[in-house]
C-alpha cells in the first residue's frame, strides 16, 4: 500500500491492478522465449490493425485537421516506431532461441578510444532502399570488446526465468510511441511486467493503448490507469512497485525522487532520497546543432536550414530532443545566408497550435529573458552569447523551453577551431546530453579527417547525429536511446539508462548516425551514395501524412509490392 493519498476507490482500483501484475510478473517469468515471441509478433499485428485509430486519437490531441501534412508526424512517431521496434525484437528473441547473440549478422568495427561498435544501419536491404545513405552504429564503452558484447546482448532474455518485478512507467505526453516502447522495455530487456500510467494529456489514446497492449493485458502483465500527479506520487511509492520508468523533465524527475519545496531540497543536499527504489528515466536538455563552417551552393544552405527548423518544429517543438541551440561560425563567410534561409523556413513551417500544457508560459519565459528576441509567426528566434564571460548560466543554455524557441549561438575560428570550441561548449555549457547534431558537408568532414572523428567521439551525448536529426536515432529500432552514461539521482541532466535497443546490447554508451548531407538527386551528382529525398520527417513536406501511412503499411507487413508507393510518394514530398 502507498502511503501517498487517493480516493478510496481510485486507490482500490490501483491496488487491485498491481495486485493482478504482481501475480503476472510470475505468469512471466514461467513464459519462455518461444511464448514471448509469439506475444511481441500480436503485439506487431495489433498495432499494425489500430494505427489508423491511434493516429486520428494523436491528432485529435494535437489538434491537427484531417488532410494536414503534420499528420505524417503521428504515422512515424507513433505506430511505425512500435512496428519497427517490435519486428527487431522479435528477430533478437528469434536468436536466443536458437542459441544466437541477437547481434549475430550485425557488422562491428573500432571507434576513437578503443571503443568497439556495432553497426545497425542499414541492416537488410529494404534498410539501403528506404534509409539510402544513411547509417548508425552504437558504440559500447572504452575498453568493451566484440565477444564480450556477444555475450552480454540479449539483457533480461537470457534468463526469463530471472529475476523481475512489477515497473512502473510514467508515460509521455508527447510522442505517442514512448509509453508502448517503454513498457515493452521493461518486460524483454528487464523482466518486468508494467503498469502504464499515462500522461493525462494522451488520455485519448487509452482505447487505442488497450487494444495495442492487449495481448499482454489479458494474461496480466501488462495494465494502464489514467490520472495526474496525485496517482504517479501513489504508484511510485507503493509497495507492491519495484521499479520506476519515468519520460518527462528534470523537475519532474527530482520531485518524484527528492519531494518538493524546501523539504525536497533539503533531502536534496543531504543524499536522502523520498524514493527507495531504483528509478530509471529519459529526461529532455538543451540540444545543440553544430553547423561546421564549409562552401555550400545556395541550395546547401537552403536544405540545411529546413534541417534546422525541423529539429526544432517538429511536434510543436515539444520534444525532448528538439534542437535549442544552433552553434555557427562567426568568421563563415555564408553565415548571414544560412540565417536568413533559417529564418524564412521558420516563417513557412505549417503553423500548429500550442498543444502542450505551459508552452505559452515557456516562451514568454524566453522572450523576458531575451528582450531583443525575433518573433516569427508563433516562433522565437533569441541570439546567445558565445563567450561565456560572466554568463555561464545562460538561461537558454540551461533551460529547456520545450516549445517553439531556437537559440543562435556564434563562435569564432575556421572550421578545425570552431568544431572543436563547439564540442566544448556544448558538454561544458549545455544542460542535458540526450542527442546533439552536427551539420558539416563531405568536402569538410574530409578534409578535418581524424579530427572530426575525434571531435564526435568528444561529444558526451547518448545519440550524435552527422548530417541527420537525432530525431531519427530515436525512429531507428535497434539504436539506443537515453542520455549520455554516468548521471546520477543528484545531478540526473537527461537522465539514466536507455530505452529502445532491440538488439538488446548491455551498457552501451552512444549511437552515432549519419546522414546524407544533400537530398536525392542532388547528391548523386555530388558523388554521395544515396537515393533519399526530402526526408518524410521534415516539417516541410508536402507529402509526408501520405508516405507516413505507406511506411506505417510496409512495416506492418515489409514486401516489394509496398515499395513503389512509399518511393512515389517520397518523392513528390
Amino acid at each position: 500500500m502507498s502511503t501517498a493519498t487517493l480516493p478510496a476507490a481510485e486507490a482500490a482500483t490501483i491496488d487491485q491492478a498491481l495486485t493482478e501484475l504482481v501475480s503476472g510478473a510470475r505468469a512471466w517469468k514461467a513464459c519462455g522465449l518461444a511464448q514471448r515471441r509469439d506475444l511481441i509478433q500480436k503485439i506487431h499485428a495489433a498495432t499494425a490493425a489500430n494505427a489508423e485509430a491511434w493516429v486520428t486519437a494523436a491528432s485529435t490531441y494535437k489538434q491537427l485537421p484531417d488532410g494536414s501534412q503534420l499528420r505524417g508526424e503521428e504515422w512515424t512517431s507513433g505506430p511505425y516506431a512500435v512496428l519497427t521496434a517490435t519486428a527487431v525484437l522479435a528477430q533478437s528473441i528469434a536468436a536466443l532461441e536458437a542459441g544466437r547473440s541477437p547481434v549475430d549478422g550485425y557488422r562491428f568495427g573500432k571507434a576513437p578510444g578503443g571503443r568497439t561498435t556495432v553497426k545497425i544501419l542499414p541492416h537488410g536491404v529494404y534498410d539501403r532502399l528506404l534509409l539510402s545513405g544513411f547509417t548508425a552504429e552504437v558504440w559500447m564503452p572504452p575498453g568493451v570488446t566484440e565477444a564480450t558484447v556477444r555475450e552480454q546482448a540479449g539483457l533480461a532474455l537470457r534468463d526469463p526465468a530471472g529475476p523481475g518485478g512489477v515497473g512502473v512507467v510514467l508515460g509521455a505526453g508527447n510522442i505517442t510511441s514512448i509509453p508502448v516502447l517503454d513498457v515493452l522495455y521493461e518486460l524483454y530487456a528487464n523482466n518486468r511486467v508494467a503498469l502504464l500510467k499515462l500522461n493525462p494529456v494522451t488520455d485519448v489514446l487509452f482505447d487505442v493503448f488497450s487494444k495495442v497492449l492487449a495481448p499482454l493485458i489479458e494474461p496480466g502483465l501488462v495494465r494502464i490507469v489514467r490520472g495526474g500527479a496525485d496517482v504517479g506520487t501513489y504508484l511510485v511509492r507503493h509497495d507492491l512497485v519495484d521499479h520506476v520508468h519515468m519520460t518527462g523533465s528534470a523537475l519532474t524527475h527530482d520531485a518524484i525522487v527528492w519531494g518538493t519545496g524546501a523539504e525536497g531540497a533539503a533531502r536534496k543536499a543531504a543524499g536522502t532520497p523520498l524514493l527507495t527504489k531504483p528509478i530509471t528515466s529519459e529526461l529532455g536538455g538543451v540540444s545543440p546543432t553544430i553547423v561546421v563552417p564549409g562552401r555550400w551552393s545556395d541550395a546547401d544552405l537552403r536544405f540545411q536550414a529546413e534541417h534546422v527548423a525541423t529539429q526544432k518544429l517538429h511536434n510543436g517543438g515539444y520534444n525532448c530532443i528538439a534542437s535549442q541551440i544552433v552553434v555557427v561560425g562567426s568568421d563563415w563567410p555564408q553565415k548571414d545566408a544560412f540565417l536568413k534561409y533559417l529564418r524564412d523556413a521558420l516563417a513557412k513551417a505549417p503553423a500548429r497550435p500550442a498543444y502542450y500544457p505551459g508552452s505559452d508560459h515557456r516562451v514568454a519565459q524566453a522572450c523576458e529573458a531575451y528582450p531583443d528576441a525575433e518573433r516569427i509567426r508563433s516562433r522565437v528566434l533569441i541570439s546567445v552569447p558565445g563567450d561565456p564571460g560572466d554568463t555561464a548560466s545562460e538561461p537558454a543554455l540551461t533551460t529547456e523551453y520545450f516549445g517553439p524557441v531556437l537559440g543562435v549561438m556564434e563562435l569564432p575560428g575556421d572550421a578545425r577551431t570552431f568544431l572543436a570550441t563547439a564540442v566544448r561548449t556544448a558538454n561544458d555549457r549545455l544542460t542535458g546530453t540526450l542527442g546533439a547534431n552536427v551539420i558539416a558537408d563531405p568536402r569538410t568532414i574530409s578534409a578535418l579527417g581524424a579530427a572530426f572523428d575525434q571531435a564526435i567521439a568528444d561529444l558526451r551525448y547518448g545519440t550524435v547525429t552527422i548530417n541527420a536529426w537525432t530525431g531519427v536515432g530515436y525512429l531507428t529500432a535497434a539504436a539506443t536511446w537515453g542520455a549520455f552514461p554516468g548521471h546520477t539521482l543528484d545531478d540526473v541532466q537527461s537522465g539514466i539508462g536507455v530505452v529502445h535497443n532491440a538488439v538488446l546490447l548491455a551498457s552501451p554508451e552512444r549511437t552515432v548516425l549519419r546522414g546524407p548531407f544533400r537530398p536525392a538527386p542532388r547528391a548523386l551528382l555530388h558523388g554521395e551514395p544515396s537515393l533519399s529525398p526530402k526526408p518524410p520527417w521534415f516539417v516541410s513536406n508536402k507529402t509526408a501524412a501520405t508516405t507516413g501511412r505507406r511506411l506505417v503499411g510496409f512495416a506492418a507487413r515489409p514486401r516489394w509490392s509496398a515499395l513503389p508507393g512509399v518511393f512515389i510518394s517520397a518523392l513528390r514530398g
